[in-house]
């Protein structure tokens, strides 16, 4: 799929955006300064475009004596309970669909203009997502093919988000 441009034109404001919001639902915290920097900076330059939030999960305690299933279904409990009937769910997953950036710009442009409903990007625990979280999810992406820690996907996957709004705009952040 080859994408050359899209069809917003540069405005200095774009209503839709307005309209639906966007939710990071991440399970735990990071101890890693330079990830939560990396994530204040791209959640305040994504304060420009839509209306975002960060949820996060807290760890769950006394895990040594479960199972990696036992773990998923726990954290899977936690992340459906933040979730409501009517968001959009994407999980972010590494056996997800995957984009270029400009692909990625149209596909979120697509779901905001058409399906105008909230959408909830997840990023698990370590181990992954329960059965239930995925048979709620209306889809998957993959940020690469590579494997990437659930603490700096969080940074990539919010300059990723910020780079497709830029696109949108036709800002000159993205450079082809």
């Amino acid at each position: 799929m080859q994408i050359t441009a899209l069809n917003l034109q540069k405005t200095s404001h774009i209503p839709t955006f307005v309209y639906m919001k966007i939710t990071l639902l991440l399970v735990g915290k990071t101890a890693f300064p330079y990830i939560n920097e990396g994530v204040a900076l791209y959640e305040k330059r994504l304060a420009h475009y839509v209306n975002y939030n960060r949820v996060e999960i807290p760890e769950l305690k006394g895990v040594q004596a479960m199972s990696k299933e036992q773990i998923k279904e726990k954290e899977g409990e936690l992340i459906l309970k933040n979730i409501k009937n009517t968001d959009d769910v994407i999980l972010l997953d590494e056996r997800g669909s995957t984009f270029t950036s400009l692909e990625w710009a149209s596909h979120l442009e697509k779901k905001i203009n058409y399906e105008g409903k909230d959408m909830v990007f997840v990023i698990g625990g370590a181990y992954g997502f329960s059965q239930k979280v995925y048979q709620r999810a209306g889809s998957k992406i993959s940020l690469s093919k590579m494997t990437f820690s659930h603490q700096i996907i969080r940074v990539i996957f919010l300059e990723q988000l910020y780079r497709a709004f830029t696109i949108m705009k036709g800002e000159p952040y993205h450079h082809e």
